[in-house]
């Protein structure tokens, strides 16, 4: 079946789809597989979904989209899981702004319900040049190539946080920028998550000379099982040379909380990925999670943190209790941005 697709998502971006498609009723319901749906429901919250450029788009009922399979396990938004078997017809959910497609099992109040959506069919890939029978459409088609272990590295600089929306992206920008004014030739990441091309986005508008993400691996989520893997494939496409020249260092969000479901721990007890750093910046959104982040740290993980940002340090009274009582440099990134990327500029002197 041909159908012509009204909205292409950017979690689909590895598959580089055309408008039209063929489809095919055979699915294969796994992470990553690319599938065409039909929109059911017209919402009035969380009812855009953002396009392979990074645009925002409204998803109108009856809208054709294509999606990812994939997982969520998202504190604020939609958890949702791969069903154990996908067929024509079926009813499944839009389970983020980036085009994840998957069974909601769990919802956030401020989201509303997931829109649902009707499976139509799988994509259908034609790799050659005047084949007659495609192949199912997936994301680790044009991943980057993966590594087993990092030997090697630029310096690296972490920016993670207690949860979702502590300003980490926000944070890594600013320091993405200050040290692009100060001569820096800086490479990009955000290495957990569920798939979205806005972060990274914001990274190379701001001077990241390459930005990637984990979907840039062929990873529509992370998960403990897969992220320190993805972590390993995007610092070492980092590493290497862009237009001819290195990069002089990494600047990587690890996107949710520490201790979400994404993967963020196990990149942080993996010692090939620790070995590199030169800074790590952690957004903590009250003082309570910023001493219990310092201190799960460095007695579980032996990890010491360069700099605290993020809310609990938006007015003088939580920047005191970090100098004061964890002896750390307190810098709000919105209102200090330059001096955060100060902080992080002299580790790499």
């Amino acid at each position: 079946m041909k159908v012509l697709l009204n909205k292409i998502t950017s979690s689909t971006r590895n598959a580089r789809l055309s408008r039209e498609v063929m489809l095919s009723p055979r699915i294969i319901a796994e992470e990553g597989s690319v599938l065409a749906v039909r929109a059911l429901d017209r919402k009035s919250t969380y009812n855009e979904v953002e396009d392979i450029h990074g645009r925002m788009a409204t998803v109108n009922q009856g809208d054709i989209l294509a999606g990812v399979l994939g997982e969520r396990r998202a504190l604020h938004g939609y958890s949702g899981i791969i069903p154990e078997k996908v067929d024509a017809g079926d009813i499944i959910h839009l389970l983020n702004l980036g085009g994840v497609l998957g069974l909601c099992t769990s919802a956030n109040p401020d989201v509303g319900p997931a829109c649902r959506v009707e499976v139509l069919g799988q994509v259908q890939h034609f790799p050659h040049l005047g084949e007659r029978v495609g192949q199912p459409a997936t994301i680790r088609t044009n991943a980057i190539p993966a590594v087993d272990l990092i030997t090697r590295s630029i310096p690296l600089i972490y920016v993670s946080g207690t949860c979702m929306n502590a300003g980490k992206t926000f944070a890594a920008c600013e320091i993405i920028r200050g040290l692009t004014t100060r001569g820096f030739r800086v490479g990009a990441a955000k290495l957990t998550g569920v798939s979205l091309r806005r972060d990274t986005l914001k990274m190379h508008d701001v001077g990241a000379i390459r930005a990637l993400n984990f979907n840039d691996a062929g990873i529509v989520s992370t998960r403990p099982q897969s992220a320190p893997a993805v972590a390993r494939n995007l610092v070492a496409a980092l590493n290497e040379p862009v237009d001819g020249l290195p990069l002089d260092c990494i600047v990587m969000e690890l996107g949710d909380g520490i201790m979400g479901e994404y993967g963020v721990q196990e990149i942080l007890r993996a010692p090939d990925l620790m070995a590199w750093t030169r800074a790590h910046v952690l957004c903590a959104n009250d003082p309570v999670g910023a001493w219990g982040a310092m201190w799960w740290l460095r007695e579980e993980l032996g990890l010491h943190l360069t700099a605290i940002s993020g809310p609990t340090t938006d007015n003088s009274v939580g920047r005191n209790f970090v100098i004061e009582k964890l002896n750390l440099p307190a810098v709000n990134a919105r209102s200090a941005g330059d001096e955060l990327a100060g902080v992080v500029a002299a580790t790499l002197r």
